[in-house]
């Protein structure tokens, strides 16, 4: 059975419903680069697919990087001269810089200042800011409360540890027919941010739910890995296996409301550009194609020179974009169940090409066969029947050996989907047979 074909057969509201209860379940947890967040979130995932978790120790040097220290937090707050929290990582984790230093001491308004980070444009939401390379500490809140804050002494007190540990990351293999792998990777390292983080990380999860167990073609490598050091501490740790990698995506701000957009790999019109192009253009709404560049998620860590992997990023409002990003405003309200659900579909459809994405030989190919004593042309017109014998008559046409399915989807401009079982047809009427060596 064709895998976008079963998806379609499901309820698409309890599919999203799903994913949308994992990130909920997932949302209050603080996340970062390391630490006890991030194993707590592996750990999550690994009662739903079978996860592997690798741990590298703090000063292990992975290409020009080195892994960090491992930071974990138990509380931290501002109290006023009453005691009173102002300002309560226990309310809201992001209002701790993640990877603060730990600190306590009492200090004046002016000289606390410095520490806090708010958006003036956004007075009501609270950032999300990091310093996990330069130790540092600081406070964030809504530029609202800030304001609210009277002069005068308060104490601080950031009761976090940074010391030798190590980079958590998680991997989960599914082995296919081939040992040719699909890699998909997510971001796991942020703390209560729905869209940028937890879309991705609830989606990845639920394709490699669905994958399990099934008769594939490809092996699948799913990662789950922090942003940036754990994509590159992943690279260092299996150089030896790279060559394996026939296509790549990353996943990532896919349960807004926003339409998809597709960043090509770095060679610009590999495989999975191809089918990632083509499967959106032929979803409801708009979508767009965006060219390579060298700033992103870790997309460009996987097509980096010395690698140039075949990985493109797929999401639906572009980070940095939409004005939730990176603030308290990126919750379980901003994502959508439909949303993600739409999300995992068009996953599901990309894949489907990959794993279908063959060439045929036309066992016929002087003239066109007559269709009609083969059962495969009905004389009553319609639009339904002819788009079945369109498809049909293309897949016939351009089945030489060297067009692949998804050549003819490209050229046809009919959903590789639909051109997928007409070749099943014309393979079972004898018209058709698949050629067994991959098209490269």
């Amino acid at each position: 059975m064709r895998l976008l074909k079963e998806i379609d057969k499901r309820n698409p509201a309890e599919i999203g419903e799903d994913l949308h209860g994992f990130a909920a379940e997932l949302f209050p947890i603080c996340r970062s680069i390391t630490g006890n967040g991030l194993r707590q979130t592996l750990a999550m995932i690994k009662n739903r697919i079978p996860l592997e978790m690798f741990e590298v120790a703090s000063g292990t040097q992975v290409f020009d990087w080195v892994v960090p220290k491992e930071w974990n937090v138990l509380d931290a707050y501002i109290k006023d001269q009453t005691g009173r929290r102002v300002v309560d990582f226990q309310k809201s984790n992001l209002h701790l810089m993640n990877y603060s230093s730990p600190v306590h001491v009492t200090m004046p308004l002016r000289e606390l200042k410095p520490h806090l980070f708010t958006l003036p444009d956004k007075p009501d939401w609270t950032p999300y800011r990091t310093s996990y390379y330069q130790e540092g500490w600081g406070f964030c809140l809504s530029h609202s409360q800030m304001l609210a804050l009277p002069d005068g002494d308060y104490e601080i007190h950031i009761d976090s540890s940074l010391r030798d540990g190590s980079l958590s990351y998680g991997e989960c293999f599914l082995p296919g027919r081939s040992s040719d792998e699909i890699l998909i990777s997510c971001h796991v390292c942020h703390p209560s941010l729905a869209n940028d983080n937890l879309s991705g990380l609830v989606v990845s999860t639920a394709l490699a739910q669905f994958l399990s167990g099934r008769d594939i073609h490809y092996s699948y490598r799913f990662l789950f890995v922090p942003g940036t050091i754990g994509a590159i501490t992943w690279l260092a740790q299996n150089q030896a296996s790279l060559g394996r990698i026939r296509h790549g995506l990353v996943l990532t701000c896919l349960g807004d409301s926003g339409p998809f957009h597709y960043k090509k790999s770095r060679t610009g019109n590999s495989e999975i550009d191809r089918a990632a192009g083509h499967v959106l253009s032929h979803l409801e709404g708009a979508s767009e194609i965006l060219e390579f560049s060298p700033y992103g998620y870790d997309e460009r860590q996987y097509c980096s020179p010395g690698f140039n992997l075949p990985v493109g990023c797929l999401m639906r409002s572009v980070w940095g974009t939409f004005p939730e990003y990176h603030t308290s405003a990126d919750n379980l309200e901003f994502i959508k169940p439909q949303a993600l659900g739409g999300s995992f579909r068009a996953c599901t459809a990309i894949i489907d090409v990959l794993e279908n994405n063959v060439r045929y030989r036309n066992l016929n190919p002087y003239c066109e066969p007559q269709l009609g004593r083969r059962g495969l042309y009905r004389g009553t017109s319609g639009d339904g029947i002819n788009t079945e014998l369109n498809a049909r008559l293309w897949v016939l046409n351009l089945s030489d050996g060297d067009h692949s399915l998804l050549d003819i989807a490209e050229r046809s401009k009919l959903p590789f989907a639909q051109l997928s079982e007409a070749a099943d047809l014309l393979c079972e009427a004898g018209l058709l047979a698949r050629i067994s060596e991959r098209e490269k």
